[in-house]
């Protein structure tokens, strides 16, 4: 299969130059950009001066490979970090970021910048910036957000690997809706900073989607370590390899963890992969939800308002003006209003109930070794589907006159027929454990699904681990572009 790596050995090789390959992606990017709107920037030119001029030896893991970048906090210097925001439309990286960093020291090439939708706060990728990503597999789905763009670009075939980030399952639904490989690394195992370290309170991780495992496992050796300043680091097993040579004990479950829908494709590729394991000699157990999910959603809702307040009330100082409602679109509009009303103490109980729901988590990884779940309840929503009503946006537009109580019922009910697509990503986020979405089912319309491995935190191993079984058992229902 030609992944990420079997490119750089064709280069380490000599049988395709850098150069030569770079004149492919371009040549991909003409004809199938236009009509997926993956990519928001690509420069061939600037490509190969960037790996010309670079400090690129054969000796790196990814010697050579080009890598698009999202335009969500993946900051270049001189690069556009307009975080598919109107508002920063003309701001440029003013310094590169340490992922980005570790990226090059990798080999990469950051080449090009992936779509994502304004500040990455909804699963699909509609930016009024930069408009409609669309999905490879049917053109009238979304490939999901926030890295949408990321997910189209690799599922296209223009890139074997884009960089991504994941703050609620925005690697991992993406991944779910595109047929990819979506890994959501353990909090604090990947870099993050300079200057800014916390990342929705760790909730937020930089990573990538990829096609296969050994991409997959070789870049997160390669990216893997957080500078000393951040406040979040994986445990030191993370370092370990703790790998099983006997069967796994899973736990599985397919209801929701917020009482929504779930398709019967997605009940059915669950149970399909649960009877599989057990078939292959695994211990397989279906198990209730562990921890409380609406509370964990309302916590959530409620640190991305707080959040959003302070970065907002820092750019109003810096602009010398207050913020109104034309300055961002509606969802944001509303998070914001909210964040200023939330109390401190209410803050800090969700962050509370982030550790409670992580010490429960480890203590069902005391007695499990994965949690097996859907990826998502849905595949991939069409690009006309209104995951909002009239009557909610007629409401946001006025948010500002709710009480701070009904403000945070309004932004459950905003993001409700959302969070019905994909209601089993965020609890990885909140807990900080790992997770992986494996591209092992296409639905009878003919788009993918995919199935979530979770475990305790800083065993990523055990994700590669079972990833490595499926692919090597041909389990894996991958992009028309890798097969």
């Amino acid at each position: 299969m030609k992944d990420g790596l079997y490119w750089v050995n064709q280069f380490k090789t000599g049988a395709v130059a850098p150069a030569e390959f770079y004149q492919q992606v371009d040549k991909k990017i003409q004809t199938l950009n236009p009509q997926l709107n993956a990519l928001i920037s690509w420069d061939l030119a600037q490509a190969k001066k960037d790996f010309n001029q670079g400090n690129y030896n054969e000796t790196q893991t990814f010697y050579g490979l080009p890598i698009p970048l999202k335009i969500l906090g993946q900051e270049k210097k001189g690069w556009p970090a307009t975080l598919a925001s109107q508002l920063f439309k003309d701001a440029l990286a003013q310094k590169t970021s340490n992922f980005t960093k570790k990226i090059i020291a990798s080999g990469l090439v950051p080449a090009g910048q992936s779509n994502s939708p304004e500040f990455g706060f909804k699963n699909i990728t509609d930016p009024e910036l930069y408009g409609v990503t669309r999905n490879p597999w049917n053109l009238e789905h979304s490939p999901g957000g926030s890295s949408g763009g990321a997910a189209a670009a690799v599922a296209s075939g223009i890139f074997p690997i884009a960089g991504a980030s994941d703050g609620g399952g925005s690697i991992r639904i993406p991944a779910s809706f595109s047929g990819l490989i979506g890994l959501k690394p353990t909090r604090g195992a990947m870099p993050t900073g300079p200057g800014q370290y916390r990342g929705w309170q760790g909730a937020s991780i930089d990573f990538a989607l990829t096609v296969s495992m050994r991409d997959t496992e070789h870049l997160f050796l390669q990216l893997r370590g957080n500078p000393k300043a951040a406040p979040y680091h994986p445990p030191k097993d993370e370092w370990q390899d703790t790998r099983l040579d006997r069967p796994f004990k899973i736990a599985f479950l397919t209801e929701s963890p917020v009482g929504t829908q779930v398709s019967d494709e997605a009940i059915t590729a669950t149970k399909k992969m649960a009877a599989e394991l057990q078939q292959q000699g695994h211990s397989v157990t279906e198990i209730a939800y562990p921890v409380d999910g609406v509370a964990l959603m309302e916590s959530y809702y409620l640190m991305n308002g707080a959040e959003t307040a302070a970065m907002f009330s820092g750019i109003s100082k810096q602009l010398g003006k207050a913020l109104t409602q034309k300055d961002m679109e509606l969802i944001t509009w509303g998070l914001y209003q909210y964040g200023t009303n939330v109390p401190v103490e209410k803050y800090i109980q969700a962050l509370q109930l982030w550790d409670s729901a992580a010490e429960a988590m480890e203590k069902l990884f005391s007695d499990y070794d994965l949690l097996l779940t859907p990826t998502t309840a849905f595949p991939a929503p069409r690009i006309d589907q209104d995951l909002q009503s009239d009557s909610i946006r007629q409401q946001l537009s006025a948010i500002e006159e709710l009480s701070v109580g009904q403000q945070g019922e309004l932004i459950y009910q905003m993001f409700e027929p959302s969070l019905t697509l994909s209601p089993f990503t965020q609890l990885a986020n909140l807990t900080g454990q790992p997770a992986i979405s494996l591209p092992t089912h296409v639905t009878k319309e003919g788009l993918p699904l995919g199935v979530q491995f979770m475990t305790s935190k800083g065993q990523e191993d055990l994700l590669l681990q079972i990833g490595y079984q499926l692919e090597a058992q041909d389990l894996f229902k991958l992009p028309a572009a890798y097969q």
